[in-house]
């Protein structure tokens, strides 16, 4: 998957193409149990690839969450990169939810396992936490520009507990510096739509953006947004939370169409079906790569 071609860029395009959908991965044991599966790593190889199989192509990227593979041990792990191959295979970008942070040599050899050419773990990106310190990302977000992969930073998630740190500071907020620092980083590297470091902020934040002082519509980077739908964000949060930064923001879904699974005419369906209303939402265009 390494390219010189920019990995914010990449994905920017295929949104423009395919739409803004992110189809979450996310084989939960009350998911795999409503598609008829074992909670074993033959149910959770069956339901990640069908999910691939119906989709990839379709959407301009997914999201596995890795905790959900992991649980699984090594032959969990071996399906999660069946999926990032079937990505690669496809086209349809692969963002690896694995929430890695650490320091010195412990965050390079996170970055080894999600962002280098040896390991099969690597997909387009990786999730990270910076809560260790926004410079101890350091190994990760250059590990990321050598072999052309992106990264996105939590920055204000849509779990309550996380205001309790991200909000710190107020109008200097522990979430603002993060969000800073990754402009920063994209400053660092050439691209035309997006940088390389992204961000996380979550679609249930409502006001908490404008009460910090953070301007989504300033940052050069992509924004990944999970709490669409099942987790409680509607088409008109979109619209306002993420408002003047539209054309950048990654929405994440699981729930909305894997429940339809397993038929994957149902699957790739709902897929459609939920990027035509974020197109909406959002103001974007797809269907052009322009």
């Amino acid at each position: 998957m390494g390219t010189a071609s920019p990995a914010g860029d990449r994905l920017y395009l295929a949104m423009r193409e395919k739409g803004p959908l992110c189809v979450g991965i996310d084989p939960h044991p009350g998911l795999l149990d409503a598609w008829g599966l074992a909670d074993d790593v033959g149910g959770l190889e069956t339901f990640a690839l069908t999910v691939m199989d119906a989709i990839g192509g379709e959407v301009a990227s997914v999201k596995p969450q890795v905790a959900l593979f992991e649980r699984h041990g090594a032959a969990g792990l071996g399906v999660l990169e069946q999926v990032i191959a079937r990505g690669k295979d496809s086209g349809t970008q692969v963002v690896c939810d694995a929430k890695r942070g650490d320091i010195g040599s412990t965050m390079a050899a996170y970055a080894d396992a999600w962002l280098s050419e040896r390991s099969g773990l690597a997909g387009d990106a990786v999730t990270l936490s910076p809560y260790l310190g926004f410079g101890s990302l350091s190994p990760a977000l250059d590990a990321a520009a050598e072999h052309g992969r992106g990264t996105f930073v939590l920055a204000l998630t849509s779990n309550p507990e996380g205001a309790g740190v991200q909000h710190r500071g107020g109008q200097d907020s522990v979430a603002k510096s993060v969000v800073d620092q990754a402009a920063a980083e994209n400053g660092r590297h050439e691209w035309t739509h997006a940088g390389p470091c992204g961000l996380v902020v979550g679609a249930t934040v409502g006001p908490a953006l404008d009460a910090l002082g953070i301007s989504l519509a300033n940052f050069n980077g992509l924004v990944l947004a999970p709490g669409y739908g099942a987790q409680g964000a509607t088409a008109d949060d979109l619209a306002r939370v993420f408002n003047g930064a539209g054309d950048r923001v990654v929405v994440a879904n699981s729930r909305g169409v894997l429940r339809h699974g397993p038929d994957p005419d149902a699957l790739s369906s709902a897929a459609r079906r939920c990027n035509e209303e974020l197109i909406q939402a959002l103001g974007q265009e797809a269907g052009s790569s322009s």
